[in-house]
């Protein structure tokens, strides 16, 4: 899954520097371009964008004004030569704010903390009035996953497979995101790569644990405290 972006500049040289950062990282995908707000109105309503780079200093309607009278779900990134304008801009909930001339690595920073608000929408913690499940955004739809159901998570570059019971789920989720959003005496980190539902732990020979039909290695520095997490001193003395 990648991020949908459009960039609002009035200078043709800005939004050519900005199209070819944005080429370069693989989990953005540039959908438009327009010189001013008012030409972006239609890319906005015609397209679910994730986020806008955007200018302030442009003809008919700067881009402070526009996040003042705009209602969108998108990420704002600024992108300006002036550094005056901050305080007002984050008064406005933008993300981010670049100063030109942009760095690429300035650049990534501000898509990075994009794409880890986008994984941390992706799951719904759970109500408290409900306790036995979650929501998980996959494949354009919600879909409803009980604890009992999940037997562990992998993590996969910048997603996540769910095993359940009956099927797997790829999720666009961080693995440190759907950690912190799990119940923690429920699930327990045993890998970097793996988070597993203790309770369907059904043996432990050494570092490997048997879980459903698969075998999970547990981090040799997490031993100690997976063990202790999963055994609860439920262990049988002779």
């Amino acid at each position: 899954m990648k991020l949908k972006c459009i960039i609002i500049d009035d200078e043709p040289i800005a939004r050519k520097v900005l199209q070819e950062f944005i080429e370069d990282v693989d989990f953005l995908e540039l959908i438009g371009q327009a010189e001013n707000p008012l030409k972006a109105m239609s890319l906005l309503n015609s397209n679910e964008v994730d986020i806008i780079f955007l200018d302030i200093n442009m003809p008919k309607l700067n881009g402070i004004d526009f996040l003042k009278n705009t209602k969108t779900n998108a990420k704002i990134i600024m992108t300006t030569a002036y550094a005056d304008y901050a305080v007002e801009a984050f008064g406005l909930d933008v993300l981010d704010y670049l100063v030109k001339p942009i760095a690429f690595e300035r650049f990534l920073k501000a898509c990075n903390k994009a794409k880890e608000a986008a994984a941390t929408k992706n799951i719904q913690p759970k109500q408290q009035d409900t306790n036995d499940h979650f929501f998980i955004k996959c494949d354009n739809q919600i879909e409803k996953v009980y604890y009992d159901d999940l037997l562990y998570a992998e993590a996969m570059l910048n997603y996540v497979m769910l095993y359940t019971n009956s099927k797997k789920m790829m999720v666009y989720i961080t693995i440190k995101s759907l950690e912190d959003q799990l119940p923690a005496d429920i699930f327990i980190k045993v890998h970097k790569s793996f988070i597993v539902n203790i309770n369907k732990v059904k043996s432990i020979e050494g570092n490997i644990l048997d879980i459903g039909s698969s075998k999970i290695t547990i981090s040799q520095n997490l031993r100690e405290k997976v063990l202790k997490d999963i055994l609860k001193g439920k262990m049988i003395k002779r």
